[in-house]
């Protein structure tokens, strides 16, 4: 093996655990719920992220890892770990983030929104008039709406939804047929709200809510006129969510996939919720329908859905229970020259979300549209939503007769269907729609114009790190470039070619380009770092991204340590580095930010004797990112915005006390606390972009 990546042995395995990484990950961001620096409806807002993001953690990691015990896989991962003992390990953490979650939010949270006369209704508080009130609601709303199914030989155990509110109902009695009855079970429609707000006159408060959940069980027996009800149990089953296409017997991936979407909802079982008042006997029921084990159930003191909790926040108009109001800036090159064609002509324009507006990139899509000048318009398409003023104006440019080509991205985990209708939307207006590579999720953000000028066709390109969503740019950090930049846009063009045409892979002038050079570019890249450091030179490294997991890297990071290169690494989520380990990785710190915005920037840093190389990207330093997405990672040239990147991408983030956590050797997360001046790398940078 190389010298260069050549690893000390210590008595700690070299890599942690990806998927614990993930649930440490989410326990930082119990601890913004668990806050009293966060503002109040913000902290239930933050249990329900949580909550969010188990779901897609059981749905994708947990299903993928039963999948592996199940073909009898034993073969350690890089952390050392079998497949079980991950699982296991797995079971422990999460079942005390969940009992965390509901203490925070049975004995804290909503007692302090009572007090702010934000007041949840349980069934023991329901006094006459708001009896009568739920009372009307139910036979009104929610019983004309339901199916209950009792369970016997001609009706079987229903079809559960992945994550959808259901009950179990015991029974007692003879139906009209003479049949006796014992358990049927009833799913709550999804049009269903879960959350019920009263008027104001039958609870003395601004804001009464009740519980869907405590309607049902308030008034179940009204679905089974003549039995006796003995007991109502809420539970949840989430299920493998994880979509397969087989590349050999497909022909049309936007058919298949709406074929395999549906599925979705009815993938194998591998989490069972159920209201901790649930008896054991029905809970073992439950378990054995679903082929579960009884260390795959979590009883939860309270409603089994916490997610759906979140539209309380949105509903509730109390501002000072929220993070202030914001007013993204925009730079001042925009704001001086409405034309952007003609500023990018002249500079390029860099953008930092969510602290200067996207608008720009909107303007920028709706200035091409309108300008008789602009012949063809190339956009990738990853998350838009379902509701999107960039695709509706791609929309209108084909409708326009411009050259559109959008490359969607079908397999965007869990905006599918959205984009599989913009594809639909787009192909009936003439654009040309395609899907990318087979086999290669397009995670790419690359928007191009190409217009008509006095010196012949020019290019303009936006790149970006984050989707082309205008709503989460208001919550996630990002980083967008506008340029006109010759050798930059003919590097995007060739990237678009690859995409919608044939042909091999060509050298291109900037852009480092997954899966053909991301990797071994920053694999060289920190390499030369650490040459540099072992021939004496000043050496330094400093990344942000999501995600840190992709093992040769890991490898190069530990071993350009050891040559002596100091490296900061800020990653928000999931990392499988160990810093701090004497002789394997004593000069890598690690730390992970979590605040009111999703930090979602990825900004690599590499000192390169003084000249300082930035580079932004859509890509994580893992392994799908470098080998199974085309994605593309830029630098940036302008002089005056690398200096910015420095000044608002890292710097802030490297001197936070506020919302930054340090990782040990050990894995183990450590908030950091201002010992003095207290410095918020989110507020700083509200302070110093936003607009007024």
């Amino acid at each position: 093996m190389n010298r260069l990546f050549e690893v000390i042995r210590t008595p700690l395995d070299p890599f942690l655990n990806r998927e614990l990484s993930l649930l440490a990950f989410n326990r930082r961001v119990l601890a913004q719920a668990a806050s009293a620096d966060v503002p109040l409806l913000e902290r239930l807002r933050f249990l329900c992220i949580v909550s969010s993001n188990l779901d897609e953690f059981f749905e994708i990691r947990v299903s993928g890892l039963k999948e592996r015990v199940k073909l009898g896989s034993v073969t350690p991962g890089v952390d050392g770990m079998t497949p079980r003992e991950v699982l296991r390990r797995i079971g422990e953490e999460a079942h005390d983030i969940v009992d965390q979650q509901y203490a925070l939010l049975n004995d804290e949270i909503l007692p302090t929104l009572a007090r702010e006369g934000i007041v949840f209704l349980r069934r023991g508080q329901w006094n006459e008039g708001q009896r009568q009130w739920i009372h009307d609601y139910v036979l009104r709303e929610v019983l004309p709406v339901l199916t209950p199914v009792g369970l016997d030989p001609s009706h079987p155990f229903p079809r559960v939804l992945n994550k959808s509110l259901n009950f179990a109902v015991e029974l007692e009695g003879q139906d009209a047929f003479g049949r006796a009855c014992r358990v049927a079970i009833v799913q709550a429609p999804r049009a269903l709200p879960r959350v019920i707000r009263l008027p104001r006159d039958l609870t003395g408060v601004e804001y009464g809510f009740v519980f869907l959940s405590s309607m049902m069980h308030a008034h179940v027996g009204e679905l089974f006129p003549g039995l006796a009800v003995q007991g109502c149990y809420q539970f949840r089953v989430t299920r493998n969510s994880d979509l397969f296409v087989d590349e050999e017997e497909i022909k049309n991936l936007r058919t298949a996939l709406q074929g395999e979407l549906p599925q979705r909802h009815f993938g194998d079982a591998v989490r069972l919720e159920v209201a901790d008042n649930c008896p054991g006997t029905m809970t073992e029921f439950l378990l054995q329908h679903f082929g579960l084990r009884r260390q795959d159930v979590y009883r939860t003191p309270g409603i089994v859905n916490l997610v759906r909790l979140i539209s309380v926040p949105d509903g509730v108009e109390r501002a000072d229970l929220k993070f202030p109001p914001f007013h993204p800036g925009r730079p001042g090159s925009v704001e001086k020259t409405p034309d952007l064609f003609a500023t990018l002509r002249n500079q390029d324009v860099l953008l930092h979300h969510p602290y200067q507006s996207f608008a720009p990139v909107i303007e920028f899509l709706q200035q091409a549209v309108d300008d008789p000048q602009v012949l063809a318009i190339k956009m990738t398409v990853y998350r838009t939503g379902t509701d999107s003023v960039l695709m509706d104006t791609l929309v209108r440019a084909a409708q326009k007769g411009k050259e559109v080509t959008a490359v969607v991205e079908l397999m965007a985990r869990f905006d599918e269907e959205a984009n599989i209708n913009w594809a639909a939307r787009l192909e009936e207006v003439g654009a040309h729609v395609v899907y990318g590579v087979f086999g290669y999720k397009t995670h790419a953000k690359m928007l191009m114009v190409v217009r008509r000028e006095e010196q012949g066709l020019k290019r303009y390109v936006h790149l970006g790190t984050g989707n082309y969503h205008p709503r989460t740019a208001r919550l996630y950090t990002d980083f967008g470039l506008l340029t006109a930049n010759e050798e930059m846009c003919a590097d995007v063009h060739d990237v678009f070619t690859q995409l919608t045409g044939l042909g091999k892979a060509g050298e291109l002038h900037h852009l480092w380009q997954a899966p053909f050079t991301l990797h071994e570019r920053i694999v060289a890249a920190i390499a030369a770092e650490a040459e540099r450091a072992r021939n004496g030179r000043p050496a330094r490294i400093i990344a942000k991204m999501n995600s840190l997991v992709e093992p040769e890297v890991i490898r190069a990071l530990y071993a350009a340590s050891q040559s002596g290169v100091r490296i900061d690494l800020v990653v928000r989520g999931v990392c499988a580095l160990r810093p701090g380990v004497p002789g394997l990785s004593e000069r890598i710190r690690v730390r992970s930010v979590v605040g009111r915005f999703l930090e979602h920037t990825r900004v690599f840093y590499f000192h390169a004797d003084g000249a300082e190389n930035i580079y932004l990207s859509s890509a994580d330093w893992m392994e799908r990112n470098f080998f199974r997405r085309i994605e593309v990672c830029f630098p940036i040239l302008d002089p005056r915005l690398k200096r910015r990147v420095i000044r608002e991408g890292l710097k802030p983030y490297l001197a936070d006390n506020v919302l930054a956590w340090e990782m040990d050797a050990q894995g183990n997360y450590h908030r950091r606390r201002a010992r003095t001046r207290r410095i918020n790398a989110q507020e700083l940078l509200l302070a110093a972009l936003e607009g007024h």
